[in-house]
């Protein structure tokens, strides 16, 4: 029987108390003691069945091998001691990695999304399914598929940027390596989470209905229909005056109507309950549960508030139907079969097999982070850093600092919010960790605590600091780490300039971080109204290049900081994100030249705050796409283009494009366009180039981007070696909401551009769509295909 069969008929034999049960969840440390799953704990609270266990692994503080026992320790519980013996699903965050002890950290998302390289992190994506499925997790609550074009939003990191193009192809490449594995993906947030009023976390959505669908529902529908996306996560916003969490013209008309998701849609947690408390359009968390179920959300996040009982009880009193309970509870137990878990829910309890498994991927997580590093700014070719020389200063707040390359949504971040939760200071969201779990995990911690945090990373995951990385990269030359506190205080500035002033080169470690704590500078509920670097920083910067010294500002960051008032003072800079356990070395990697930079942006970095939201998707005649008169263009006081651009990034070797073509001049409104252009080069060592195919398309009555990306390709070519890249682009991809509503193509010219960046074009062409305007509704294509012929 199919799993929609099997469903459907245990379905027909469960109390209305087993089906709500079925849409929550339970927060994995409050059912386990020091010993793993207590007998006692399970009896009380899953003895109608559960849907789904949150934070076992994430928020136990335990090693692999004990999240296995435990998991296997609750499922033998609901197998053999409740009433139909339904298993749960266990879910974890896995963004970058299992967020959990003892796991690989690869590079975070908009890291990741540096890369501009699908492959790698469906790889990397197949590695965390593998790890999630050794300990029993079986839903990761990733990819965030979120287009990010604020950057005052504290939530960029987690992101793969601001083009929906760029982001589809990474969230594809994720869905299908993690799922691959047979573990759920959840895609988040649906949806418009990343463009919120003032660039504030869970405040309304501020775009319209054309370009939510357009741009950010672009993503998600590319995943359901390439990949197979098995779940969708709500977004904490608004749109149009409704919580997303009860939008039924979100959840249920754009998601499963228009966008074809067959899957299952689960809460952010705490959805529910805020419904009633922070958003206040529910009296109390049972209506609340009863407006989201009606709304089309399937499963309630984290622990039970508004589903379970209060959702059984709300049937029973007519507020809402059984058959809406059932067609929810339909998902959660096709899911269910169709993992297999009704046929062995159980895991390997090995511990050396889980070790090994869990400590897999540390060369990918190295390979990932070289190749997201990007470098903004070479004079004088700097770097790579010549061989032989003698004295290196590196100086700065995250000089001597392992922790910074771990922002939120990683253990070591994670493990920082439990420390203030075991000592009586939950976080929001979090405030029932502790229950059940508190000894084991105050064990844990006070041991953890012991050892101070950058030495349990140091041994943990065997990172180092920027200044240890590049000393060990740079054995025959006198390296000095100078820390510069993060902070107002202007300390440890005298002590960085000494230090340069001695110094061959200075490289000046700046950036943030980012994590769940108050003194972040990014990171979940880290909004900030000022995106310039700290003052501290770009003090050190002005006194450090005083000097004279050549200096090399390296930038471990998530979001875009405005760096305008340092920039012309540098001599190189390197956007270097947040690289995980190898990002240090990775950055090291390329300094001394060991490893060719190639990262490219996959976001534009304003000049100033007052610009965003900024993106190079903006409209013809808008923005900094206006053309018509220069009256018209840019601000009083600077120009309105970014400092840096969308896909701009450099390498220690040049590269030549030939001419584009095409393979035709005109293509039906139902055809493809095959677009090839030749890149070489012409430098004196290897390198990496990321060729970027654009578009830009016209339509009656409606503005189009002025430039829309439909294509790259990374390539990596040897010094005077010659490669052609071939893009075919269908049509459907070109599709836009008509005035009338629906998703159409019209003919007409379509200009086509070649380049190293958005705004390093190299060559151009056009050819015309030709016949009648069709519709595109359900036959929306996302990717292009892309294929090199090395010559």
């Amino acid at each position: 029987m199919e799993p929609l069969q099997r469903a459907d008929a245990l379905l027909a034999r469960m109390t209305l108390e087993e089906k709500a049960f079925q849409l929550t969840s339970v927060m994995g440390p409050s059912l386990s003691g020091p010993g793993g799953a207590d007998p006692e704990r399970l009896t009380g609270r899953l003895g109608h069945g559960i849907g789904q266990v949150s934070g076992l692994a994430s928020f136990g503080a335990k090693p692999p091998a004990d999240v296995a026992r435990t998991v296997n320790g609750i499922q033998r519980f609901l197998v053999e001691k409740t009433r139909l013996g339904i298993p749960a699903i266990f879910h974890n965050e896995a963004l970058n990695g299992v967020m959990a002890p003892g796991f690989t950290v690869f590079p975070t998302g908009i890291a990741l999304a540096a890369t501009w390289d699908p492959e790698s992190v469906g790889r990397m994506a197949a590695l965390i399914g593998r790890q999630m499925r050794a300990i029993g997790m079986r839903q990761a609550l990733s990819p965030v598929l979120d287009v990010a074009r604020d950057a005052r939003w504290g939530r960029i990191h987690e992101t793969y940027g601001e083009d929906p193009y760029l982001v589809s192809a990474l969230g594809v490449a994720y869905v299908r390596g993690l799922q691959g594995e047979d573990v759920l993906a959840t895609a988040k947030h649906f949806l418009g989470y990343g463009v919120t009023e003032g660039g504030q976390n869970m405040a309304a959505t501020a775009v319209g209905a054309r370009e939510l669908y357009e741009v950010h529902a672009r993503p998600f529908e590319a995943a359901i229909h390439l990949a197979g996306l098995a779940s969708v996560m709500n977004s904490y916003s608004e749109y149009d005056g409704v919580p997303v969490g009860a939008s039924h013209t979100i959840l249920t008309e754009l998601l499963r109507e228009r966008m074809g998701f067959t899957g299952t849609v689960v809460a952010d947690y705490m959805t529910i309950e805020w419904l009633a408390s922070r958003q206040r359009i529910a009296a109390d968390s049972q209506e609340a549960g009863v407006l989201a179920l009606a709304a089309g959300l399937d499963v309630e996040l984290p622990d039970i508030a508004g589903y379970g009982a209060p959702l059984a009880e709300a049937v029973k009193a007519g507020r809402i139907g059984e058959d809406v309970l059932d067609r929810s509870v339909r998902r959660v137990l096709r899911d269910k079969f169709a993992l297999g878990l009704f046929d062995d829910p159980y895991v390997d309890e090995d511990p050396i097999v889980i070790r090994r498994t869990a400590a897999e991927g540390t060369d990918l997580a190295r390979e990932l982070a070289r190749k997201a590093v990007t470098l903004l700014k070479n004079e004088d070719a700097v770097l790579p850093l010549a061989p032989g020389i003698r004295k290196v200063a590196v100086v700065g707040p995250l000089a001597d600092d392992v922790s910074a390359a771990f922002p939120t949504y990683t253990y070591p971040a994670m493990r920082k919010m439990l420390m203030r939760s075991a000592a009586g200071s939950a976080m929001p969201g979090t405030e029932s960790v502790s229950d059940g779990s508190a000894s084991s995990l105050a064990a844990e911690m006070a041991s953890a605590a012991a050892l101070g945090g950058d030495v349990w990373i140091r041994g943990e995951y065997d990172t180092l600091s920027l200044a240890e990385a590049v000393r060990q990269a740079l054995p025959d030359a006198e390296v000095t780490g100078v820390s510069v506190p993060p902070g107002g205080e202007m300390d440890g500035i005298p002590a960085a300039v000494a230090a340069a002033r001695d110094a061959d080169v200075v490289i000046l470690a700046l950036g943030g971080h980012a994590g769940w704590l108050p003194d972040g500078t990014e990171g979940e509920g880290h909004d900030t109204a000022d995106i310039e670097l700290p003052a501290v920083q770009a003090q050190l910067v002005k006194e450090i290049t005083a000097t004279g010294t050549p200096a090399i500002a390296v930038v471990q960051t998530g979001r875009p900081f405005t760096i305008t008032s340092v920039v012309d003072q540098l001599t190189a800079a390197v956007w270097a994100f947040y690289g995980g356990q190898e990002g240090t070395r990775a950055i090291a990697d390329i300094l001394t030249g060991a490893a060719e930079p190639g990262g490219r942006l996959p976001y534009s970095i304003p000049r100033h705050v007052g610009q965003v939201p900024l993106h190079h998707g903006q409209k013809t005649g808008t923005g900094y796409r206006r053309t018509d008169q220069d009256m018209h263009r840019g601000y009083l006081d600077l120009p309105a283009t970014p400092l840096f651009a969308f896909g701009h990034g450099l390498g220690y070797t040049t590269f030549s494009y030939g001419e584009l073509t095409l393979d035709a001049a005109e293509v039906p409104v139902d055809g493809t366009v095959t677009v090839s252009v030749q890149v070489t080069n012409t430098g004196d060592r290897p390198g990496d180039e990321v060729v970027q195919l654009y578009f830009h398309d016209t339509a009656t009555g409606l503005t189009r981007p002025a430039q829309e990306l439909v294509g790259f390709r990374r390539l990596h070519l040897a010094a005077g070696a010659t490669a052609t890249v071939e893009f075919t682009v269908r049509m459907s991809q070109l599709g836009y909401v008509g005035l009338d509503g629906t998703f159409v193509l019209e003919p007409g010219p379509v200009d086509v551009s070649v380049g190293a960046a958005s705004d390093d074009i190299r060559t151009t062409g056009r050819f015309e769509i030709t016949g009648d305007t069709i519709t595109l509704d359900g036959r929306r294509s996302y990717l292009s295909e892309a294929v090199t012929r090395q010559s």
